[in-house]
């Protein structure tokens, strides 16, 4: 199937979170490939799985709830392209 969209990584996730969040920690990594075969997964073995570990000022006085949501705010974009999970780790 071709696109013109490019894939989504790890890098691009993180740098739209710093951008957002003005993250104090950071860590996005690429889960996909331990989820081949899965439901959401694609061929390319990439861009579907991301993990999020985060700390942000942001975050002070929210819900985990509030806290998860700015991070999908953040990432919508990608979600839109076909992230299909992503686990957040609020540190």
């Amino acid at each position: 199937m071709a696109t013109d969209i490019p894939p989504i990584s790890a890098e691009a996730m993180a740098e739209r979170l710093r951008r957002q969040l003005e993250p104090t920690a950071l860590e996005v990594i690429d889960e996909s490939a331990a989820h081949a075969g899965h439901t959401g997964a694609n061929a390319a073995g990439y861009g579907s799985h991301f993990r999020v570990r985060i700390a942000s000022p942001l975050f002070t006085g929210r819900t985990r709830v509030a806290q998860h949501r700015l991070v999908y705010d953040a990432l919508q974009e990608f979600i839109a392209q076909g992230a299909h999970a992503i686990a957040i780790e609020v540190l």
